[in-house]
């Protein structure tokens, strides 16, 4: 995303999404699911905190990820979640927004927006 693109984001800031192991990588997350993310956030009214955002090819592979990971291409990020209430008001509020490809995890939602991937997905982990 464009420092202009930046600006259009309410709720969020670039270092959120950084790789742990690169510093600055939040940059480059796509303006399609960061404002999507900034748009569910202002409809459940509560913060999110971003547990995976860009991840480099080495840090994907380090942490398991899939193979042509939507995280790599900045398509994806994991959003933290711990409580039945929240999971369902993030995947209310995503499916709201258009997001057609989530995971599901015990302590995460995954979401993503990689057109080259499958939509109307959903998966468990």
């Amino acid at each position: 995303m464009t420092a202009t693109e930046w600006k259009t984001i309410k709720w969020f800031k670039p270092k959120e999404f950084d790789d742990p192991t690169s510093p600055g990588s939040g940059k480059q997350m796509r303006l399609e699911i960061v404002g999507k993310l900034d748009r569910i956030r202002s409809l459940i009214g509560m913060p999110l905190v971003v547990t995976s955002g860009f991840r480099t090819e080495e840090h994907n592979a380090e942490v398991g990820g899939v193979d042509s990971s939507a995280h790599t291409d900045g398509f994806a990020v994991d959003i933290a979640c711990r409580t039945s209430g929240l999971r369902f008001a993030i995947l209310q509020a995503a499916r709201d927004v258009g997001i057609a490809r989530v995971g599901i995890a015990r302590t995460f939602i995954h979401l993503d927006c990689d057109p080259s991937k499958p939509q109307e997905v959903a998966w468990l982990y």
